[in-house]
């Protein structure tokens, strides 16, 4: 299995349980691991035969900034399910980070995986 990755896609979004965090926007960080069969791509060189991770990016940072839910782990879950459905993926790992959420500590968020691989 191949693996295509984003680190560190910041996406503004309105995300938290609390009331303050309700009225205003939060910056989600995501890392993405992305199974990929890469082989035909190295043949004949070209993105049409690739996963766009560009594409990727513009999807999720549409998504994501446009979207509210109260739990980091609702919103790994859609992200997931956009790149298994949508980019015909058959594995992920998606990792959203709540920089800042916790005083006192560096990063706070979760990890999920997604697909039989």
């Amino acid at each position: 299995m191949d693996i295509i990755y984003l680190r560190d896609l910041k996406i503004e979004c309105i995300i938290g349980v609390w009331e303050w965090e309700r009225r205003i926007k939060q910056t989600v960080i995501l890392d993405l691991d992305m199974a990929s069969d890469n082989r035909r791509a190295a043949a004949t060189d070209t993105i049409e035969d690739t996963l766009n991770y560009k594409a990727v990016a513009k999807r999720l940072i549409e998504y994501v900034g446009s979207t509210q839910f109260q739990l980091v782990e609702t919103l790994a879950e859609k992200i997931a399910g956009i790149l298994l459905t949508e980019f015909k993926l058959k594995w992920v790992r998606v990792r959203v980070n709540k920089k800042g959420a916790i005083q006192g500590a560096t990063d706070v968020g979760v990890v999920i995986e997604r697909g039989p691989a």
